[in-house]
């Protein structure tokens, strides 16, 4: 006799205020996990209230005007929860991971830091640990190049708004700007409530209806510009590395395109670990330390990049060897580069999915992305397909040619030092 497991199922339900619940269930789960992602980010934000997204994550775990800051984090410590959040330049995500008979009070606590005090005291004892983190990512080079591609490849375009802000933005922030942004942002149509695991849906709806039915809708919109590619290069110096940071981008498709899989399997070939083109030619041979290739999708837009660590002296050997091997890819693709590539991305896509709050992930970034709902198994079924005239086409709509060029190097030594990196573009 054979037993059939239960099949993951996935369940959708709309609130008369807009808000959405997605969820996909399976019985046979151990834990549950449950999220809030709200569709809106560092691209949303005018200029000059750059970071308030990032801040505002902070806030929410400050309290509600029910619950303190002690309070919050003893609620979610009594059922256990495994909780977080995270912002990035399209999304904010408030989430948590418990064993199934907790998910309503995790739905609980969740709900109402999602309706923060926004208290005046709280803003400016945040604001100071805003100032900090700021700081200290100044001080990471890698991060310091990534904001600087990300604003050269898309200069005058929201995607290249900072997720931090920068340290004049967020000083001149006020407390009423932020209330302004949240109510304009996290309404109840900007919002969906994600779940996976072993749950309820129905319940979990009613909940839904209990804790935010009360939430107004206030229809945001966001815009999505054209890009403009332009050949932009910049060169950082900092005083508190010895490395040197080599990064070459250029535009690619955007999340909502099927081409997605065949560019992120380009850049798994290229540099996409150990076996990857960039791994034998820079890291095998001791030319780098570090040499990726990754492609990033976004909402109307995408990029891949090239990224190498190395001693300062070699840059242009480095810089040699990437744009060499970059533009060596397409001829040299063959079958068993792609199923090896299409073998590690579809079980990377497994394997982040096995656990409850993977699949939550997934939920809540499809739905971010605006992107319709398909089954895990179906994607990895999509990417199976890829071929390798897919690469090639994929290469030929979005030349593998890099439009960005940043440079992080150590800082060259003067008797003047300065207090803050210094660019040349």
């Amino acid at each position: 006799m054979t037993c059939t497991a239960p099949a993951i199922s996935h369940q959708t339900a709309r609130l008369a205020n807009g808000l959405e619940v997605h969820a996909e269930i399976d019985p046979l789960a151990h834990t549950a996990a449950v999220g809030f992602f709200v569709r809106t980010g560092a691209r949303d934000e005018p200029i000059d209230l750059m970071g308030v997204s990032h801040f505002l994550e902070h806030m929410m775990f400050k309290g509600s005007e029910q619950l303190g800051a002690e309070a919050v984090n003893r609620a979610f410590d009594d059922i256990g929860a495994m909780h977080n959040a995270f912002t990035t330049g399209e999304l904010t995500a408030y989430h948590a991971h418990v064993l199934p008979e907790r998910i309503t009070s995790a739905l609980e606590v969740l709900a109402e830091i999602l309706r923060p005090a926004l208290r005046e005291k709280d803003f400016d004892e945040e604001k100071g640990v805003i100032l900090e983190e700021i700081a200290m990512y100044a001080d990471q080079p890698f991060w310091v190049g990534y904001e600087a591609m990300m604003e050269e490849l898309y200069r005058d375009h929201p995607l290249s708004h900072r997720v931090l802000g920068t340290t004049e933005t967020v000083t001149r922030l006020t407390r009423d700007q932020m209330a302004n942004y949240f109510a304009r942002r996290y309404s109840s149509d900007n919002t969906v409530l994600v779940a996976a695991g072993n749950l309820d849906f129905d319940q979990l709806v009613r909940d839904a209806q209990r804790l935010c039915g009360h939430w107004t809708p206030a229809q945001p919109t966001r815009a999505n510009a054209a890009v403009q590619s332009t050949h932009r290069t910049r060169t950082i110096h900092l005083k508190n590395t010895a490395r040197a940071y080599v990064l070459l981008s250029m535009p690619g498709p955007s999340i909502q395109d099927d081409r997605r899989y065949a560019a992120g399997i380009l850049m798994h070939i290229l540099g996409g670990g150990d076996g990857s083109r960039l791994h034998w030619a820079l890291i095998e041979t001791g030319i780098a330390e570090e040499a990726s290739a990754s492609y990033d999708g976004h909402d109307g837009a995408g990029d891949s990049t090239l990224f190498a660590v190395c001693d300062p002296e070699k840059v242009d050997e480095i810089e040699s060897v990437l744009r060499r091997e970059l533009g060596a890819l397409v001829a040299s693709l063959t079958e068993d580069d792609l199923l090896r590539a299409r073998g590690r991305i579809a079980t990377g896509a497994a394997a982040a999915s096995e656990r409850p709050n993977g699949r939550m992930f997934r939920l809540g970034t499809l739905w971010g992305y605006a992107a319709p709902y398909i089954p895990l198994d179906d994607e990895v079924e999509r990417i199976s397909r890829v071929t390798l005239d897919d690469l090639r086409s994929c290469a030929a709509e979005f030349p593998l040619e890099p439009t960005v060029r940043v440079l992080v190097l150590p800082e060259v030594e003067t008797e003047e030092v300065e207090s803050e990196p210094t660019t040349t573009s």
